[in-house]
């Protein structure tokens, strides 16, 4: 009989175990944040002075038409970004077995997520960590066959990829070590974990 790694009711015996919320907890918020900022300017640094120098994003010797292409492209880029790193998150979470989703905006990031499933470790990990593995895959492919001129529109994306998966990479690190029988409530503004442990 196939496993479940997600129930739509708490099995007996589960009680909480850990809760997170980024939004009302400033220190870990700070943490993440600080966090996604060093490794924002460290993969900045990275691109300008070991691959390509951001004075090519600016670069108009093919055209204004094409240099606010460029522009367009990158803050574009970021909006369809954000929808598709939720979107992929609620993929996995479906794949998974999760029933019904919901989807939102605090002012501060957008989020996908369910208040009436609880998934399992197995299947919280690759909830978490999927767009940074999907979008990191498919940027990298990007920058290897995109021309010079627009290595920094897609390299942004890469930027914003990895530093806006902070929050994702601090949880799974966080519930790693976590019984192996916790199962999370991911409403999308917080987590709680339970665990029969």
């Amino acid at each position: 009989m196939k496993k479940a790694h997600t129930y739509i009711a708490l099995p007996e015996g589960y009680r909480e175990y850990f809760h997170v919320n980024l939004q009302k907890d400033r220190k870990t918020a700070l943490f993440v944040n600080i966090t996604a900022l060093v490794v924002g300017i460290l993969m900045f640094a990275l691109g300008h002075f070991a691959f390509v120098s951001i004075t090519d994003l600016y670069d108009m010797d093919d055209g204004l038409l094409i240099y606010f292409g460029r522009i367009i492209a990158l803050l574009l880029g970021f909006v369809i970004y954000i929808v598709l790193h939720e979107l992929t998150h609620a993929a996995v979470m479906k794949f998974f077995g999760a029933k019904k989703l919901r989807f939102g905006y605090t002012g501060i990031y957008a989020y996908a997520g369910s208040e009436t499933d609880f998934f399992d470790k197995h299947a919280y990990i690759p909830i978490s960590l999927a767009p940074l593995i999907v979008w990191g895959i498919i940027f990298t492919v990007l920058l290897i066959v995109v021309p010079r001129s627009w290595f920094w529109v897609v390299y942004f994306w890469q930027i914003g990829n990895i530093t806006g998966a902070m929050g994702d990479l601090y949880v799974t690190f966080k519930f790693s070590p976590m019984p192996k029988d916790i199962l999370i409530r991911d409403t999308g503004t917080e987590m709680t974990i339970y665990s029969k442990a």
